[in-house]
């Protein structure tokens, strides 16, 4: 990590799935159906869903979020040997609708009072991210939502990255990126963003190209690190 701090940063670009929005709210919800598989079913749900989206880039197979999603609950419940099509829609359902992590809405308002811009830059499709940030009541605070469906591949490939420089007219180094997700930390950090890592869980650093400038533990950290 380095010590440099985030300076010169003018937007401050999020990833949307386990930064903004617990992941695991979904299957949290549903928790008394699933039973003694619920955690089981949502790491593994989490853990392919995020495979199937870079095994995808690479196959130069990409559908929306929503199809990746889906397949890797369908796995999850495979691997648990769960068969219930009406529970799989409620848990779908309920991705559309994830819970915000606690601090979130404060911090993007702490951040706007200081005059940055803000935006969303996640793998997810629009349909899902206006679905769960409208429900957070968090779309008046951003001032844009980027979908990987723009470029039909999904992060951490460089064009994803690059919609956030697009969006707001800026180079790399002027935007802010926050992730909780390493492997993303360190695909931003390499595209040349300043990067804080949101390391909510105490995760050790990866084996990858891209350093990040700051690790926080949660979001309402960051505000006095920029400046």
């Amino acid at each position: 990590m380095s010590d440099s701090g985030i300076r010169g940063a003018t937007a401050c670009v999020f990833d949307a799935y386990g930064t903004l929005f617990d992941v695991h709210s979904a299957v949290g919800r549903h928790r008394d159906t699933l039973g003694e598989a619920a955690d089981a079913v949502s790491v593994t749900w989490r853990d392919k869903q995020l495979q199937y989206s870079w095994l995808r880039s690479l196959m130069g197979a990409y559908v929306p979020f929503w199809q990746v999603t889906r397949e890797a609950l369908d796995y999850a419940f495979a691997v648990q040997g769960v068969e219930d099509d009406a529970l799989a829609e409620a848990l779908m359902g309920a991705y559309l609708e994830l819970d915000a992590y606690p601090e979130v809405k404060s911090t993007l308002e702490t951040l706007r009072g200081q005059g940055m811009s803000l935006a969303i830059l996640s793998n997810g499709n629009r349909e899902m991210l206006d679905a769960a940030v409208g429900n957070a009541g968090l779309k008046p605070l951003f001032d844009a939502v980027l979908s990987v469906e723009a470029v039909g591949t999904f992060k951490p490939h460089i064009s994803a990255y690059q919609l956030g420089c697009d969006s707001f007219g800026v180079t790399a180094d002027e935007i802010c990126f926050l992730s909780s997700n390493a492997w993303d930390v360190c695909g931003a950090a390499h595209f040349g963003f300043q990067v804080a890592w949101i390391n909510r869980f105490s995760q050790p650093v990866e084996r990858l190209p891209g350093e990040c400038k700051a690790v926080i533990k949660t979001l309402d950290e960051l505000p006095p690190l920029i400046f």
